[in-house]
């Protein structure tokens, strides 16, 4: 596991993030930005649902750190860091603007070339969910029962006085019984594998179903960024060319790492889109 005080020893080249849910009550807005401003990586990748609409269009709650949290990336961005975004199910709409922002570039999927040569597509994930495709009401039913656990959640957090992503918070437990099911009706990982290898790619990066994880399914990559809403984790790319998943708060539980071997000469780094 990557901790806080192990991150701030190692220069961090790329950056990804998603599932912040600005506009939702519970995203870690704060602990987001505290986390970005422990970094300046050369870019960063929002991996969608930076940005929560489905919240917006009915509470307006938006929260002057949600400011604070742009104008930092647009210094970024000022400063010579790329960023790229990928929109989500939540931000969706961002996904029909014929134009980019001044400082990020949007589009459904990028590929980054990492430090090693190997070629990730980015994407959030949500086309390759199979609940979302067939019946996107469904999702947003689910959307307002996963608020309602939230909610608890951040009761029984508040009780026994745990952290955001702790295993033994409420949503985790729930996780361990239901989401396997959940994922095994979507096929979700395995759809976006297969993806990923018909673009040419030796693995991807993607967000959506708020589960941090790095591993290898049929020879191809994949990792996933996890959230700012229950775990408060994201994906990063060490100037070594390391992949490696951290978490923002030291006593967190462990994410598995992915063995890899790196080879020493350093390959130039590119975001492309794709063809």
């Amino acid at each position: 596991m990557q901790t806080a005080h192990g991150r701030r020893r190692r220069r961090i080249r790329t950056l990804f993030v998603s599932d912040v849910h600005l506009g939702c009550k519970h995203a870690h807005a704060e602990q987001f930005l505290e986390f970005l401003q422990q970094h300046s990586p050369e870019q960063i990748f929002l991996v969608g649902d930076i940005i929560d609409g489905w919240k917006l269009r009915r509470s307006l709650a938006w929260h002057p750190v949600f400011n604070e949290i742009l104008a930092h990336l647009y210094e970024l961005a000022e400063s010579g860091t790329a960023i790229y975004y990928t929109p989500g199910n939540h931000d969706a709409f961002l996904r029909g603007l014929p134009w980019n922002f001044s400082f990020i570039r949007v589009q459904d999927e990028f590929v980054f070339e990492a430090m090693d040569g190997r070629r990730f597509l980015v994407t959030h994930g949500d086309k390759f969910d199979r609940v979302e495709c067939a019946a996107g009401w469904v999702s947003q039913i689910a959307a307002i029962g996963y608020d309602v656990l939230l909610s608890a959640n951040r009761c029984v957090s508040h009780w026994r006085q745990l952290r955001p992503g702790s295993e033994y918070s409420l949503g985790a437990v729930i996780k361990r019984r239901v989401k396997q099911f959940v994922r095994y009706i979507s096929d979700f990982e395995r759809r976006l594998v297969d993806h990923a290898r018909r673009q040419g790619c030796d693995g991807v990066i993607c967000g959506h179903i708020h589960t941090p994880a790095q591993t290898e399914i049929d020879g191809i990559a994949y990792c996933n960024t996890g959230d700012w809403v229950e775990n408060c984790t994201a994906l990063v790319e060490y100037e070594t060319g390391e992949l490696a998943l951290l978490r923002h708060f030291d006593d967190a539980p462990p994410i598995e790492p992915l063995e890899v071997d790196f080879p020493h000469e350093e390959f130039a780094a590119t975001a492309s889109t794709v063809a």
